[in-house]
C-alpha cells in the first residue's frame, strides 16, 4: 500500500473514486451488497480485481500535497508542448511561478535556460533557474527562499543520483519536501522523475529477461512513497530492471513512463496519463513466487502472478485500489510527428 504519515482508515471501495461501484461476491458467487469482506471487486466498467487483503480496502489520510508530474524525458519542446502546459496549468498557469533545478544535469546552466525560454513562452508570471552545484549550495538561505515563493518546482533530467546526493539531507532537500506538502506543484523529467520517490531506482541495466543484479536502488527524495519510477521506458528496454525492482519487495508499485508521456499523481493517488506513449504499471501485490533471493547475482529471475496495466493518455489508475479505469472522455489523438521524443 501507499505510504503516508499518519493513520490509516477503513474505506468502503466505492468511496476511492467517484466512478468505482464495488459489486462484491463470496467465493460461493453469492452477492453480499457492497459490503467490505468479499472477494471479487469489479470496478465501473466491470473488470474484475481482486487485493492482496481481501477483507478490506485501506486508504491512507489525505494529506494537502501538492500535485506530482513525472515525465518519461524527451517531452514535446517544439509542438503543442502538451506536458510542459500541463504542468504550467497545474502550477497556476498565468499566475505561476516556476522554480527549475537543473543540479541532476552536467549541462546545468544551458539545460535550465531552456526550460527558462519553454516556460516563459508558455505565459508564466516568473520563473527562475536556481543554481546548485555542491551542497554546500543547497545550505544557503537564497535558494531556499526561491523555492518558498514557487507555486510549481521543475526538476530537470540528468542523473537522479547525483541529484539525491546533492540535495538529500539539505535545508533545500527540506524545503522542497515541505513546499510540496503545502500544495506546491513538483514535476521531473526522466530522471528528475525518478528521484522523487522514496524509492528510488538510481541505475541499471536495459534489456530482458529480468535478472537480479540489473538495478540499483537508492534512497530517493521521499515525496511519493510506495512506488519506483523508471522513465525513457519504452525507448531504453527498462522493462526488467522495473520487474526485478518490484520483486525485490512486491509491496511497491512500478511506474514506467515513456518518452513524451506524464503521469499526474493527485493528492489522493490517482494517476492520469498525458502524452504520446504509455505509462506501464508493474503490481507485485498478488505475486506468488519469485526466486529473487536465492540465484545467482546475474541469473535470470523467475516470478509467478505479476501483475502490468498499460496506461495510454486520459487513462487512469488508482495508487491505492491499484485499479485502473478508463477516461470520462474520449483523449484526443497524439500529434503526427511528435511521438517518441522527437519533439525534443
Amino acid at each position: 500500500m501507499l505510504s503516508a504519515a499518519g493513520a490509516t482508515h477503513h474505506l468502503d471501495a466505492r468511496a476511492v473514486f467517484p466512478a468505482y461501484k464495488a459489486i462484491l461476491r463470496w467465493p460461493d458467487g453469492q452477492g453480499c451488497g457492497g459490503e467490505i469482506g468479499c472477494k471479487t471487486q469489479y470496478n465501473a466498467r466491470n473488470y474484475p480485481y481482486s487485493p492482496i487483503h481481501p477483507t478490506e480496502t485501506i486508504v491512507p489520510e489525505q494529506e494537502p500535497r501538492g500535485a506530482l508530474l513525472l515525465i518519461g524525458g524527451a517531452e514535446d519542446k517544439a509542438g503543442s508542448r502538451i506536458i510542459l502546459r500541463r504542468f504550467v496549468e497545474l502550477a497556476g498557469g498565468s499566475a505561476a511561478r516556476i522554480a527549475v533545478i537543473a543540479t541532476a544535469s552536467a549541462f546545468q546552466e544551458l539545460v535550465g535556460r531552456r526550460y527558462l525560454s519553454l516556460f516563459a513562452a508558455l505565459g508564466v508570471a516568473a520563473v527562475e533557474l536556481i543554481r546548485i552545484d555542491e551542497r554546500a549550495d543547497a545550505q544557503q538561505a537564497a535558494p531556499q527562499a526561491q523555492l518558498a515563493d514557487a507555486t510549481g518546482i521543475f526538476l530537470t533530467g540528468g542523473d537522479q543520483l547525483k541529484l539525491t546526493a546533492i540535495l538529500g539531507g539539505t535545508r533545500v532537500g527540506e524545503v522542497l519536501g515541505r513546499r510540496h506538502r503545502e500544495g506546491c506543484v513538483i514535476g521531473g523529467t526522466s530522471a528528475g522523475a525518478s528521484a522523487v520517490a522514496e524509492h528510488m531506482l538510481a541505475y541499471g541495466a536495459p534489456g530482458m529477461p529480468p535478472r537480479k543484479a540489473m538495478m540499483q536502488f537508492a534512497p530517493g527524495l521521499g515525496l511519493i512513497g510506495g512506488v519506483v519510477v523508471d522513465q525513457h521506458f519504452g525507448a531504453r528496454i527498462r522493462a526488467g530492471r522495473l520487474i526485478t525492482a518490484i520483486a525485490h519487495n512486491p509491496a511497491l508499485l512500478g511506474i514506467g513512463l515513456d518518452e513524451n508521456t506524464a503521469a499526474e499523481i493527485n493528492a489522493a493517488g490517482q494517476l492520469t496519463v498525458y502524452g504520446s506513449g504509455a505509462v506501464t504499471i508493474i503490481d507485485g501485490a498478488e505475486l506468488s513466487y519469485s526466486d529473487i533471493h536465492h540465484i545467482a547475482e546475474h541469473a535470470p529471475l523467475t516470478v509467478f502472478g505479476l501483475r502490468m496495466h498499460v496506461l495510454a493518455d486520459r487513462y487512469h489508475f488508482d495508487l491505492h485500489s491499484r485499479i485502473p479505469y478508463r477516461p470520462t472522455a474520449a483523449a484526443p489523438h497524439p500529434e503526427v510527428g511528435y511521438l517518441f521524443g522527437e519533439g525534443i
